[in-house]
């Protein structure tokens, strides 16, 4: 019941859904994220952090970023069961679409320097 609980209060932020589904597309930092869904970097990470905790995310260190990407061998069925749906989920979904088509652009060296 607690892996159940913590994974459905992850995806509870609409912020996070978001995080998620962008990640499905491409491993990013955190302030590439950050320059894609507009938060503070502290948000972003505190975001990132509950995600991490719930087994939907991951990530590699890269020099002296930390890569965020969807977890690979999630430790519960809950977030593989939710991370496999949320691949079809929200697809039309405005926001999270204008975030894909900007998501070329984001610069990893100019969104971290900021």
């Amino acid at each position: 019941m607690k892996q159940f609980i913590r994974v459905m209060k992850a995806l509870s932020d609409p912020n996070r859904v978001r995080m998620i589904k962008i990640l499905g597309v491409k491993e990013l930092c955190v302030c590439e994220l950050q320059d894609l869904i507009g938060l503070a970097q502290s948000t972003t990470s505190k975001h990132l952090k509950v995600l991490e905790e719930a087994g939907l995310v991951d990530y590699r260190k890269e020099g002296s970023w930390f890569i965020y990407r969807l977890s690979k061998g999630a430790e519960s069925d809950y977030a593989r069961v939710m991370l496999k749906n949320l691949k079809g989920w929200l697809v039309e979904e405005p926001v999270l679409q204008k975030m894909i088509v900007r998501l070329p652009q984001v610069d990893r060296e100019r969104s971290c320097a900021a």
